[in-house]
């Protein structure tokens, strides 16, 4: 080692994404429904949030009033989570010594490959960054790792000390134990003819959403990572193979879809459904059953077909990134 650790008011942003996730009872109105959507600009097919698309063991669901982001009045699924994950374990993170193989931890994310964060990865920072600065480990090949709360709240600080140079940064789910959290998206998605671009993406827009949308496990689909941030303390916060880490503000959160939560398989062979937007559109897998990527996505990584109506794929996981804007509107 998502957030939905290193300079916190970037880094939010990254250890900036917990799940016991238990579904509260749904109305027969609140099951998901398939209407045309009566904008003259747009004809597509709205598909609305199904909420027994998420897992039962920990997330609470409920129905309540919402004003979106155009002044929509509408209902909204309010989704309560303590950020744990039930469908797949959290970690590891950093490995231990660097003869470690790459079970004992986790991924990292670089100009678009995934890394396996094993020992020899550690072992050949210095190499991987071309920067001798990079030593991780004693001469015993005992990597440094933050090893308290107080450790892992402080490389989360702006101002970092240099103490915590050249440490890899793991927030464990004992920090998070009392922590939950709580997002609020449309039932119906509302589509807009104008876009909003997160800040990350070019041309990008400030005072948007950091979170991009909600895995169907209650998770926090976060910001893209600060990796140059992190980096430049000569720290390292890798995130475990489901592309998740912790940070003791956000919790548990993913910042790449590896294939590790919940996903709903489509009959046509389309892209499994794996979470929603907070404009309440869904997003699904990159690839479909044949290994096929779609090649007509716009810039917020979204397109339409008649089954799904407007709808999202994400970003290679590499990217540090899942998609780059809402199509819809959302609750501020």
């Amino acid at each position: 080692m998502s957030s939905n650790l290193i300079k916190y008011s970037v880094l939010a942003l990254i250890y900036a994404t917990l799940g016991f996730i238990t579904l509260s009872s749904c109305s027969s109105d609140d099951e998901a429904t398939t209407t045309t959507a009566e904008d003259d600009d747009d004809d597509s097919i709205i598909v609305n949030v199904d909420a027994s698309n998420f897992t039962t063991a920990s997330v609470t669901i409920t129905t309540v009033p919402c004003t979106l982001s155009d002044g929509t009045v509408t209902e909204c699924y309010q989704i309560v989570t303590n950020s744990t994950p039930s469908d797949h374990e959290m970690g590891p993170w950093c490995p231990e010594n660097i003869s470690n193989g790459t079970d004992a931890g986790g991924i990292w994310l670089e100009s678009g490959e995934v890394y396996d964060v094993d020992g020899p990865f550690i072992e050949n920072l210095a190499t991987f960054y071309n920067d001798p600065t990079w030593l991780m480990y004693d001469a015993n090949g005992d990597v440094y790792i933050t090893e308290t709360e107080e450790d892992c709240i402080n490389a989360a600080n702006p101002n970092v000390g240099s103490e915590y140079e050249n440490y890899c940064v793991e927030c464990i789910p004992a920090y998070i134990a009392s922590l939950s959290q709580t997002w609020t998206i449309p039932i119906t998605p509302v589509y807009q003819n104008t876009a909003t671009y997160f800040a990350t993406a070019p041309g990008g827009q400030v005072n948007v959403p950091s979170t991009r949308g909600i895995a169907l496990n209650g998770i926090e689909y976060s910001a893209p990572a600060p990796v140059n941030v992190i980096l430049s303390a000569y720290t390292l916060a890798p995130f475990d193979d489901a592309g998740g880490h912790i940070n003791v503000h956000q919790g548990y959160h993913y910042h790449a879809a590896t294939g590790y939560s919940t996903k709903i398989a489509q009959a046509d062979g389309h892209a499994a459904l794996i979470g929603y937007a907070l404009d309440g559109y869904g997003i699904y897998e990159l690839e479909d059953t044949s290994g096929n990527i779609p090649t007509n996505l716009d810039d917020l990584r979204g397109h339409t077909d008649d089954t799904r109506g407007y709808h999202y794929h994400v970003d290679e996981a590499g990217n540090n990134n899942f998609i780059n804007g809402l199509r819809g509107a959302y609750v501020q």
